[in-house]
This record gives structure tokens, sequence and C-alpha cells, in this order.
């Protein structure tokens, strides 16, 4: 075993964890979450929306199966840090290019393992979501660190989706024979949305979250998707505006998370900051159109308030989230519209969901 140096994680409101350091040498600050997915975390660490967040996995070995080029649902980690109780030096896959200590390197990325998780997740399912700040460094000051992560920007009222969506548009071929065009809007996505798009004979078109109605017309789209993406969707008000244009064009629209909550908005619903979101692969959701239930993969703070679509006469609510009653479906009752708060694509998760891309391009075919 590796020797590790000292490490602490220090939350918002003074309570503080020591552990070994993993990862570079630094600090690192954004919101702690927890994620209750027992794999996939190669996939989760890469997914642009945990962006600004530090992530605490529940499950209690990591690192054991390395990391595999094949895997990414981005270019690289997104996250700010994580935090684990068992981290493995080694991994056993043979397919594994790296050790998961050789990529968070490679990323500048920084964590803390050694930590009693279930107790750190107990903790934050009592007090709620807050900001934490880990330190890696030598001799670090918990005093100092205790005042520095005050300063940490809430994700209440923060835009990130800029940080990481793409700046210049770029097309994904359908893998079979072609026969749609999608144009997709771009806040975060998870590369494997536009594999399950590709995968179903969708060329897609990615385009940056400022591109305007006019421009994506000029790929002459069948239809529009709207990806996942980190961050308030209630801060971004020029691409709330822009998607009303979208819906009002008249073509089908799928938005997954962060796409879903700003069609929402876009309607008039309100959106709300979650006490502690949904993260992992074990989600139950009940479809109400079919009555059928689905287990899903989550990864998401905010919500769409279920008061405003009862005040609403064309937003239809579609699915329900069974821990908590909230709010992961809606359509339009007058255009072709719908969209989930969980994701479909799931990787790494269930595929009970990946239908919802089949309904997207029979909305295509309709259309």
């Amino acid at each position: 075993m590796q020797e590790r140096n000292p490490a602490v994680l220090v939350l918002e409101d003074g309570t503080f964890f020591e552990g070994k350091a993993i990862g570079i040498t630094g600090k690192t600050s954004g919101e702690i979450a927890f994620n209750t997915g027992m794999t996939g975390y190669q996939e989760v660490f890469t997914d642009p929306s945990y962006l600004g967040q530090i992530l605490i996995m529940t499950t209690s070995h990591i690192g054991n199966y390395g990391v595999h080029e094949d895997e990414l649902e981005s270019t690289n980690m997104k996250i700010s840090g994580i935090v684990i109780k068992k981290f493995s030096d080694i991994f056993s896959r043979a397919s594994g290019k790296s050790s998961l200590e050789q990529n968070l390197i490679e990323d500048g990325k920084l964590g803390i393992s050694d930590i009693d998780t279930r107790a750190l997740v107990r903790y934050i399912r009592n007090k709620g979501a807050m900001n934490a700040i880990i330190s890696t460094e030598p001799n670090y000051n918990i005093d100092s660190l205790k005042e520095e992560v005050k300063n940490v920007p809430s994700m209440e009222g923060l835009e990130l989706s800029s940080q990481v969506c793409t700046k210049v548009a770029f097309e994904k071929k359908a893998t079979v024979e072609s026969k749609y065009r999608v144009a997709l809007m771009d806040f975060g996505v998870k590369m494997n949305i536009i594999r399950c798009l590709n995968e179903r004979g969708c060329d897609v078109m990615v385009y940056p979250m400022t591109a305007t109605v006019t421009e994506m017309l000029e790929y002459k789209p069948d239809g529009f998707m709207l990806s996942n993406g980190p961050g308030d969707p209630s801060a971004m008000p020029e691409v709330i505006e822009n998607i009303k244009a979208v819906i009002n064009n008249g073509k089908p629209v799928f938005g997954i998370c962060l796409g879903h909550q700003l069609i929402g908005l876009s309607q008039g619903l309100r959106t709300e900051k979650m006490f502690n979101g949904h993260r992992g692969l074990n989600h139950p959701i009940k479809n109400l159109l079919t009555g059928k239930g689905e287990i899903t993969s989550q990864n998401h703070g905010f919500v769409i308030s279920k008061e405003s679509i009862e005040e609403n006469n064309n937003v239809e609510l579609t699915h329900i989230h069974l821990n908590d009653d909230s709010v992961a479906g809606i359509r339009l009752k007058n255009q072709n519209v719908f969209s989930v708060q969980y994701h479909p694509e799931a990787s790494a998760g269930p595929h009970d969901s990946r239908y919802l891309f089949d309904q997207f391009v029979d909305n295509l075919k309709k259309s």
C-alpha cells in the first residue's frame, strides 16, 4: 500500500473530517453531494453535470477496476474533488489503461480517502446541501479552511454550463443508416446521449448553449435535443428565451435533466433547490401515462416545482420520483415537447428508460 499524506475535508458549518490525500497536492472547493451508485465511478467523475461539486462515493471501495478509455462521458474529470472510504492503489481489469490515481493526477484533481463516508452522508442528509473544501496541502490549517469555505459561491444562482459546453458546433454521424437530423443544445452533454441518438439513425449536430434557433435551423434538423448540465437553471435567462423560440418552431423537442428544467422555465414553471439532490443508479420512477415503474440513473440538485405545474394549463406531469413524489417528467399539451429529470442514457446505470429515445425518434418520424 502506498503511504499517503494527511488530508482534511471541512464543511461549511465548521464540521471537519481528517483522512488521507489522493490525487494531486492542493485545495479544492464546491458543493458537497453524495452518489449512491455501486459502479461506474469513471462515468460519474467525467459527467459535466458534476462541475462545481465535491462528490462522496457511498460505495466503500473505489479504484479497484481502474479507468478505461471507452468509459468517458466527456474529455476529462469534471468533479471538483472526491471523498471515499477505501481507495485502491492498484486495478485488476486487464483492459484498464491506468489506475484511478494516475487519472486524478493527469486531470489535476484531488480527493480524500479513509473517511467514514456513512457518517458523513448521514450528516449531510440531516443538514442538507452545503459547501465544502478539501486540502491535501502539507501543514494545512483547519481554522483558516473554515474561514475560506465561507467564501465558496452557493450553487443556487450559479450558471456553470458555459464552462463545459462546446464552443464550436460539431457533428456526430449515425452509427447505422442515417434517417434523421437532430440539433443538440449542449449545456454539458454526456456523450452517451449522443451515442443513443446515433444508434437510432440520428445524425447529431452539437451546438454551443448560445446558438440561436436561426443558426440551428441551417442544419435542417428534424428535431431538437436539450442536454443535461451543471448549475442553477434559473441563472440562464437568455437560454430560457432561446428555448421558447425552439419550442415555438414546432419541431419535436426532448429535454434531459437541465434541459428538462429549462423547458419548464420557458413555459412559466418554477424550479427550486433541493434539500439533498438525487444522485445514483437506483432511483425509482413511475410513468404516470403507462403506470409502469422504472429504475433510473439520476444526478440533479434542482427540480421543477410541482405546484407550478398544477397552476399551468399547458404542462402535464408525466413521471414522478417514488421516493419523494418530486417531478420527474413533463410534456406540453399543445406542442410536440417532452422531458425527464433523470438520465435515460444512463452510463452508468440501468437501461429501463431507453424507450424515451425511441419515443423521441418516433416523434421525429411522425413529424
